[in-house]
C-alpha cells in the first residue's frame, strides 16, 4: 500500500450518472504529485481541444496531492482545474481551509468530473461510498445556507462541502468554488464551470487515514516549524493577515489605488490589517493543522453593513480591489463586499478589478454615470462599490455585463481598453509590476492569466540572496533591473511555485525566503510522508512538468506568444506616492521574452518544444 496517497481517483460522469474509480499505478504519482499538474494531465487526456468552457466535455477536476493532510502546517490545500470560462484557457485555482483534508479522507486523491447532469445533483463521498443527490432545493440559496441544509440533510455536521454559489448559477464568468463559506478557489471562474454542469456541491466525509512513511520525521518537521513561528515575519501575517502589508506598500507607493493610475491612496490606513485587529476582527481561524492562523474573521454587527463572522474577513487582495482599486478607504464597506462574493461565490479579484474599471471609465466621461440612481459610480463611493458587487452576483443591470469580467465589459460598451489592468482576460492582483520587473514577466507569461503566486517577487533576490543560492540564483539583482539574470530568477521560482501548487502547499508556509520552511526541508518532507527519495531536483521538475502541461493546453488551443502581454497601462507613469513617474518602459517585456522562452525550452512562439515535452516525459502531448 503506498504511503502518503490512497492511489485511487475517483471518476465521476454526471451525464449518465456513473462512477469508475481508477487506480493508477505508483509512476503517475511519483510523476505529478497530485495537485495542479494531476488535474492538468487529466484535463488534457479528457477534454477536446477549442470546445466552448460550458461544453459539458470540459473537464473540471479536484485534486489533492501526496502529502495532502500530513499533520503539519500549510498543507491542507485543494486545486480545481477545467478550462476557463474567463480566458478561454486553461483555469487553475488553489484554495485552503478544511476541505481538502476531509476529502483526502473519503479514500480518494482526486475526483475527474465530465458531462453535464440533466438536473441539479450534489456529489456526496462518503467513505468511498459516492452518489449523486437531489440538489435543485439548494439553487439560489447564499453559501452558508447551503452548508447548513446539506449538513442537516446528511445528519453530520462534520460534512466538508465545496460550492458554486448562486453568482455562478446567474452566468457571472468569475464565479468561484466556496468552502467553509469563507474559503475560495477564486480564480478563473471554477465555481461557473460547476455551475454549468449541474453540480451545485461536493459534500465529503471519511476517516480512512492516510498512511506515512515516517511519522517522527514529520513531528520533528512540524515542532520545527513551530519554533519558527515567534518573531518571524509569518507571526506578523497570522496577527494582522495579508492586509497587513496594506500601511507599507502605501508608503513606498506599492499600493495599487484608483485603477493603477496611483501606487498611493491617501488614508489607506483605514483599510489596514491593523485597523482590521483594532476594529472589527473577531477571532483568527486557520486551516487544518496549521500554527500560522492567518485568515481573518470579522463580525460586525451596527451601522449600514452587517457581516457575520461566517463568511470570514478580507484578504489583502480583496482590501485592495474592492479598496484601493476603487479609492474607497470604509473598511467595514469592504467587509461587506467580500461577505456578498462568498455569499455568492464570486472571485474578489476580478470582481473588484472590474468594478474599479468601470468606475475609471465613469471617471472620464465615457459613460453617462446613470446606472445607480443617486449615486455617484465614481472613485472613493464605497456605497455604489458595494452596490455594483450586489448587481453583479444578481446579473442586473449593469451587473450583466460586468459580471463577464472588464475585457468583455470594454468590448460590449465600446470604452475603456486602455484602461484595463488585465492578462487573457483575468484583472490583475495587487502586486505592482512597475516595481517588481519580473513579476510583470510572470504576469505575461503565466498560462492562466495574471498570478502574484505564481513566482517569487523580486525583492527577495537582493534581501534573501542565501536562500535564492539553493535554487542556483546566485547574482543578486534589484528589483527594477529586467536583465537576463532576473528573467534566470523569474523561471526558476516559478518553477518552485509551480511545484508548491502541484503538492498543494501554502506559499506562506513554504517557500525560499521568510516562510517557515525552506525548500530542501520540503524535500525531507515529501520524502518522510511517502518514503520516496526524492531531491530537489526531481521536485523542481515536477514543477516544471506543471508548468509545461499548462502551457500546452494553451499551445493546443491555438495561444502562443501573442497573448503573452502586460496591459498598455503599465506603460504610462503612475501619480502621487513614492513611486510617481514610474512604469514599465516600452520594450523592456519584449525582449525578455525572447530569454525566457529559450531558458524555459520554448519555441520562439513561446510553446513548448517536443525535445522540452520529450525530456519531462510529455511527449504524449504532442506539439501544436
Amino acid at each position: 500500500m503506498p504511503n502518503g496517497y490512497h492511489g485511487k481517483i475517483l471518476h465521476v460522469d454526471l451525464t449518465h450518472h456513473k462512477f469508475k474509480v481508477e487506480e493508477p499505478d505508483d509512476i503517475l504519482y511519483r510523476k505529478y504529485m497530485g495537485g495542479s499538474a494531476m488535474g492538468v494531465h487529466y484535463l488534457l487526456k479528457n477534454t477536446p481541444p477549442k470546445i466552448d468552457p460550458l461544453d459539458p466535455r470540459n473537464t473540471l477536476c479536484f485534486f489533492t496531492s501526496v502529502i495532502t493532510g500530513a499533520p503539519i502546517s500549510g498543507l491542507s490545500r485543494l486545486t480545481v482545474t477545467a478550462k476557463s470560462p474567463t480566458s478561454q484557457l486553461v483555469g487553475d485555482s488553489q484554495s485552503g481551509g478544511m476541505f481538502p483534508v476531509a476529502f483526502k479522507g473519503s479514500g480518494y486523491d482526486g475526483i475527474v468530473i465530465t458531462g453535464r447532469s440533466e438536473k441539479p445533483v450534489y456529489l456526496w463521498i462518503n467513505s468511498e461510498k459516492s452518489e449523486l443527490r437531489d440538489a435543485n432545493h439548494l439553487l439560489g440559496r447564499f453559501t452558508a445556507d447551503v452548508e447548513d441544509a446539506i449538513r442537516a440533510e446528511l445528519g453530520d455536521d462534520k460534512v466538508q462541502i465545496a460550492q458554486c454559489g448562486p453568482a455562478a448559477e446567474n452566468g457571472v464568468l468569475f464565479g468561484s468554488i466556496i468552502t467553509n463559506a469563507n474559503r475560495a478557489n477564486g480564480r478563473t471562474g471554477m465555481g461557473t464551470i460547476m455551475a454549468s454542469k449541474n453540480l451545485k456541491a461536493v459534500a465529503v466525509s471519511g476517516r480512512i487515514k492516510t498512511p506515512f512513511a515516517n511519522p517522527e520525521g514529520i513531528k520533528e518537521l512540524a515542532k520545527e516549524g513551530a519554533k519558527r513561528l515567534p518573531g518571524s515575519p509569518v507571526e506578523h501575517l497570522g496577527k494582522y493577515g495579508t492586509a497587513g502589508s496594506v500601511v507599507g506598500k502605501n508608503k513606498t507607493g506599492y499600493l495599487p489605488s484608483l485603477n493603477w493610475s496611483s501606487g498611493y491612496l491617501e488614508n489607506a490606513e483605514r483599510i489596514s490589517g491593523e485597523t482590521m485587529y483594532d476594529t472589527v476582527l473577531k477571532e483568527r481561524d486557520t486551516c487544518y493543522g496549521c500554527v500560522v492562523r492567518c485568515k481573518r474573521v470579522v463580525e460586525i454587527k451596527d451601522g449600514k453593513y452587517q457581516v457575520s463572522e461566517r463568511y470570514g474577513g478580507p484578504e489583502y487582495e480583496t482590501v485592495a480591489t474592492m479598496g484601493s482599486y476603487c479609492g474607497v478607504t470604509d473598511l467595514e464597506a469592504v467587509c461587506y463586499a467580500n461577505q456578498l462574493c462568498n455569499m455568492y461565490g464570486m472571485d474578489t479579484i476580478s470582481c473588484g478589478a472590474t468594478i474599479a474599471w468601470f468606475m475609471d471609465c465613469v471617471e472620464h466621461g465615457y459613460l453617462e454615470d446613470t446606472f445607480i440612481p443617486g449615486e455617484p459610480c465614481k472613485f472613493g463611493n464605497a456605497h455604489a462599490m458595494v452596490k455594483l458587487v450586489e448587481m453583479i452576483a444578481k446579473q442586473e443591470g449593469i451587473g450583466k455585463t460586468l459580471g463577464k469580467g472588464s475585457e468583455r465589459a470594454a468590448v460590449e460598451l465600446g470604452v475603456g481598453q486602455e484602461l484595463l489592468v488585465s492578462v487573457k482576460n483575468n484583472e490583475f492582483p495587487a502586486h505592482m509590476p512597475q516595481e517588481k520587473r519580473s513579476l510583470g514577466l510572470i504576469y505575461a507569461v503565466n498560462s492562466f492569466g495574471a498570478d502574484h503566486c505564481s513566482s517569487e517577487h523580486d525583492y527577495s533576490y537582493g534581501v534573501f540572496s542565501e536562500h535564492m543560492a539553493t535554487l542556483g540564483l546566485t547574482d543578486p539583482q534589484s528589483n527594477m533591473v529586467m536583465n537576463e539574470e532576473k528573467v534566470k530568477f523569474a523561471l526558476y521560482t516559478q518553477y518552485l511555485y509551480s511545484l508548491l501548487d502541484t503538492l498543494n502547499c501554502c506559499n506562506f508556509v513554504y517557500g525560499p525566503v521568510w516562510q517557515l520552511y525552506r525548500p530542501f526541508e520540503l524535500v525531507n518532507l515529501v520524502n518522510a510522508v511517502t518514503g520516496w527519495q526524492t531531491s530537489l531536483w526531481e521536485l523542481m521538475l515536477v514543477g516544471k512538468r506543471r508548468l509545461n502541461l499548462l502551457r500546452a493546453f494553451n499551445a493546443r488551443e491555438g495561444v502562443g506568444k501573442e497573448a503573452d502581454v502586460v496591459p498598455p497601462k503599465m506603460k504610462e507613469k503612475l501619480v502621487g506616492g513614492a513611486t510617481d513617474g514610474m512604469f514599465i518602459p516600452k520594450g523592456e517585456l519584449e525582449d525578455a521574452l525572447i530569454d525566457y522562452y529559450r531558458l524555459a525550452g520554448w519555441s520562439e512562439d513561446g510553446k513548448p518544444t517536443l525535445a522540452t515535452l520529450q525530456e519531462l516525459g510529455l511527449e504524449w502531448v504532442g506539439v501544436f
